[in-house]
Parts: C-alpha cells; structure tokens; sequence
C-alpha cells in the first residue's frame, strides 16, 4: 500500500505526463498532495485525458523533448526534485514499424537523457523507469517472464524497451553504484502488462478502438482476435510504482532493480473474449469485424510473473478483469454524458484506494 503522508508535499518529476498513464499518474499524485512537474511533448492524441482533464492546472507543466538532453536537465536543476518517474516513450508496437528512428531515439535515448540528467542533481533520491512487458525476448511459452528473463524483442518497440532496460542497468552499475555511495538516487525499474482504462484513445491499441466504435455506433476491426495478453486497470501498476518509488526512497538501493507488475492469470484473456465482454456491457447487437489490414506480426501470448513484487514489496492486483471493464465501460458512458472528466477519473481513484485500504 501506498503512504499518502510520504507523497505530501514531496517534489515529484514526471516524464510523459500527458500521456495516457502519465495523466492518471499526475491526477494521483495531485490527489496525494505532491508538487508535481511534468516534462512531456503536448498530449498524443486528441481527445486526451491530460486535456480533459485540465491536468494542467494541478501541476507545474512542461512542454519538452526527453531526447533534448540540455532542456531536461536545465528544468531538472531548477525544480530540484526529490522523487522521478520516467514515464514518456514511444509506446506503440505498429507505429514502431513506421517510425524506427523515433522509437529507438525516444525509448533508449531518452532514458539516458533522464539517468543521465538525475546524476547530476543531488536531490533525487528515488528513480522509477517505466519500461514495458515487451522488454522480455518472447518465446511464445505459457509461463510467465521473470525479472531475470532474456531482454530483446522482434520489433523496434519491444527491442526499444529491452535496450533502455540494459541502459538503466548501465547506469545502476556505473553512476549509481550503492557500494560507492549510499546517498546517490536509487534506481529501480518498472515492467507492466497490458494497461487499460478510461480515457485511452490511443491509435491502434485494443481498448481505444473497441470504444471509438463504439461511440461511433460502428463495428470494431479486429486484427488477431487469438492473442492473448495480461490485461490490468492502469491504475494497479501506477500504484505499483508509487510503492516502488517509496521503497526505493526509503530502502535505498535494496530495491534497485528490474520490478514486473503483472495481473494474474485469470485476467490472460484472449483479445476476441475482451471484445465480446465490453460489448455486452456497452449493450450493443452488431458484431466485430476482422480487420482485412492485420499489418505487421504481433506475439500471439505473453505473461509477466509479478511473485516478486507481491513478496518484497506487497503489491498485489485488486481489481479482477470483469470489474475492471465495467470500470471502463461506466468511465466512458460518463464521458458520453458530458460529465466531467477530471471528477469522473479522480472517483475512480478515490475508489481504488478505498478497495485497496479494504474501507
């Protein structure tokens, strides 16, 4: 569980903050009573959950590149922050296809721009780099990936996020090595599974385009309804991180390593089986449609084995898969209505914590 005394006026910098997790995340920690910067290019799709819900206005918002490595750091050194969460990434498998160059450059420099930046700033003392399940080589086999599984990856993305997990090692070695210096930033990195929830409208992610459908009143197109993935509500893995972040405060280089943050294995669903659930709680009668472009090859399973969170730092999943697609369903109907975005989003944090706290 998470100590709301610890984030209360703790000075936070947060990376893609207005992204699809980087908005919940600063909602959050809003909600937490931390002094939040975020550092991010403008919010990636439009409608966003940053914009909606005039984030903002609740933090100290910046608009920059993590590949520029001088405008970073010179924001770094001037908020002096305590607590980091490396969140901004080129987070789509497709779109890594198109574009390379910007996947590599965004998923491995950027992280080298932000440890890089962080050795050189003596208040930080917690560093959390969100990296992705697809950092683990798939061998396409039924058993979860450990933390000290085969890195790399089949395409660009997963192969960015199997390359920016050896740099976070290279810098844990090299710069922040407890033997050295107990007093350097601890850091720690974060490996979750397939992150859901209200206002995603991201391109060519499952969830999204199921929902622009069905607001459209339109058939989904499915590309490969036989995947399997682990999927999770997105704010079980941020509370994940926000336990990591604490520890890694606390505990210093104790918790210095590699984290998954994975539902469990009654929430590894095939994508044809989401599709018919979220249509049956949306109330619809029309049927998916197979997409005719399936495009470039996607693993067809993937688990993450999460037994070492739940044992050293006690993170476990609450909310199973049923309930976390109503969640859904109940965010979005809210958005059709009108209702306002940042209420609706901070309700269902405040219900989170309470599930969490068992009130």
């Amino acid at each position: 569980m998470i100590n709301p005394d610890f984030w209360r006026g703790r000075r936070v910098f947060v990376t893609g903050h207005t992204g699809f997790k980087g908005s919940w995340l600063c909602l959050w920690l809003n909600h937490l009573g931390a002094e939040v910067t975020g550092y991010a290019l403008p919010p990636p799709t439009d409608p966003s959950l940053f914009d909606l819900g005039r984030i903002s206005e609740l933090i100290d918002h910046r608009v920059g590149d993590v590949r520029d490595l001088a405008a970073m750091e010179a924001v770094i050194q001037e908020v002096q922050p305590e607590v980091v969460i490396h969140m901004a990434a080129q987070s789509l498998v497709r779109y890594s296809y198109q574009e390379p160059v910007e996947t590599f450059s965004t998923n491995v420099m950027g992280t080298v721009n932000v440890l890089d930046a962080v050795r050189r700033t003596p208040s930080v003392r917690s560093v959390v780099v969100v990296t992705s399940d697809k950092c683990y080589y798939n061998e396409e086999w039924v058993w979860g990936y450990r933390e000290d599984s085969r890195l790399g990856g089949h395409d660009p993305y997963s192969g960015s996020k199997g390359a920016a997990e050896l740099v976070v090692t290279a810098y844990q070695n090299s710069f922040f090595d407890k033997d050295r210096n107990r007093d350097l930033a601890a850091v720690g990195s974060a490996r979750a599974g397939n992150v859901i929830g209200g206002g995603d409208w991201a391109l060519d992610r499952l969830v999204p385009d199921i929902v622009r459908s069905l607001l459209e009143d339109q058939p989904t197109l499915i590309r490969n309804p036989q995947a399997t993935r682990p999927w999770q509500h997105v704010l079980e893995p941020l509370h994940g991180y926000l336990m990591l972040a604490e520890r890694l405060f606390a505990d210093r280089h104790d918790f210095a390593s590699g984290w998954n943050f994975g539902p469990p294995s009654e929430s590894e669903k095939t994508v044809g089986w989401i599709i018919e659930k979220l249509y049956s709680l949306w109330g619809v009668g029309f049927d998916w449609q197979r997409d005719p472009n399936p495009g470039p090859p996607e693993c067809t399973f993937l688990k993450l084995d999460a037994s070492k969170a739940h044992a050293y730092l006690g993170w476990y999943p609450k909310l199973d898969l049923d309930s976390t697609l109503k969640w859904i369903v109940d965010w979005f109907r809210a958005y059709q209505r009108g209702e306002d975005v940042r209420a609706i989003s901070l309700a269902d944090i405040e219900r989170f914590m309470a599930i969490r706290t068992g009130q």
